[in-house]
């Protein structure tokens, strides 16, 4: 029980591993005192891991189940070859939520993390409760700005400069300290949030095994069209309760899409935090926490209680 108590303390909460298709992951967990009908599920952006909830996992968990998970190819997950898209890691997270959850969930997700969250309530409407999304990208914005006429031009450019070769000496030239802390300050608005701690995170998953091919499949796969859903398509087909926070510094995701997607469904709540970038959760927690909290306990429909216990 000592053990216990001592790696409960720790802010990622408790950590475990996973197996998917015969591929390791890893997750964490932090369970409330005091039983909660929601469980909370926190899905990381590209290049991150479930780490990069350092400040949100104990503050949620201390009300709700949260649990944090590593998507395929990234954090401490296996890299394995794959056809990386939002619904393969919608896949994953569904299966984790079978497997370890089994209820209603609230889904929170940041950046490609939020369009993931969002994947899963619209393909698997039955695991989510609502949804919270940090930056949310859409797939379908791209092609709609780029001209018919010159479409064929600019994938022929894409693809040339997504080769697998040449991905591949990208990956060991950025994942070197001094280009990860510059890359991670320019996705905050106040750049001392950018410490050690912070570029292990985002550091350590790059020298696992296969790191860098996984890295060319996945920036291969978010250039491609078929890469997700539309994400204006499924915010209108999408009836659980939604938030929305985005940073108004957001440098990598225009803000301005948050008008647009809040034009797409009538009943989504949008938070705009005039002093972050595109990681809100980690630059202002303790106001994204706070606004996590109080949207569930006056937004988010009522679920019925369950009576099973929740496995771990």
């Amino acid at each position: 029980m000592r053990q216990l108590a001592a790696i409960a303390s720790y802010r990622y909460g408790i950590e475990r591993d996973w197996c998917w298709r015969g591929w390791q992951s890893r997750y964490s967990f932090w369970q409330p005192p005091v039983p909660s009908d929601y469980p909370l599920l926190l899905l990381h952006g590209f290049g991150a891991s479930l780490r990069h909830w350092r400040h949100n996992l104990r503050a949620l968990g201390t009300h709700h189940p949260t649990y944090a998970l590593d998507l395929m190819g990234l954090g401490a997950a296996e890299k394995p070859i794959a056809a990386y898209s939002a619904d393969l890691w919608a896949a994953q997270v569904h299966a984790f939520w079978q497997h370890l959850i089994g209820k209603p969930t609230i889904l929170i997700g940041n950046s490609i993390g939020a369009l993931i969250a969002l994947t899963c309530a619209y393909r698997y409407p039955q695991m989510a409760a609502g949804v919270v999304m940090l930056s949310l990208p859409d797939p379908a914005i791209r092609d709609e700005l780029i001209p018919r006429a010159i479409a064929p031009l600019v994938n022929s450019i894409e693809r040339l400069f997504t080769a697998q070769w040449l991905l591949r000496g990208l990956f060991y030239a950025v994942r070197r300290p001094a280009i990860v802390k510059r890359w991670a300050q320019l996705a905050y608005a106040n750049p001392t949030c950018v410490d050690a701690e912070l570029l292990e995170i985002l550091l350590t998953p790059a020298y696992d095994r296969h790191a860098d091919r996984a890295f060319g499949q996945i920036i291969q796969a978010m250039t491609r069209p078929s890469f997700g859903t539309s994400a204006k398509i499924m915010l209108q087909a999408i009836p659980q309760p939604l938030l929305l926070i985005w940073g108004q510094q957001d440098r990598f995701i225009p803000p301005q899409l948050a008008t647009l997607f809040q034009q797409v469904h009538a009943n989504l709540q949008l938070v705009r935090l005039a002093a972050a970038g595109h990681c809100p959760h980690d630059e202002q927690p303790t106001e994204v926490n706070q606004i996590i909290l109080e949207w569930l306990s006056t937004c988010v429909l009522e679920v019925s209680p369950h009576d099973q216990q929740t496995k771990f």
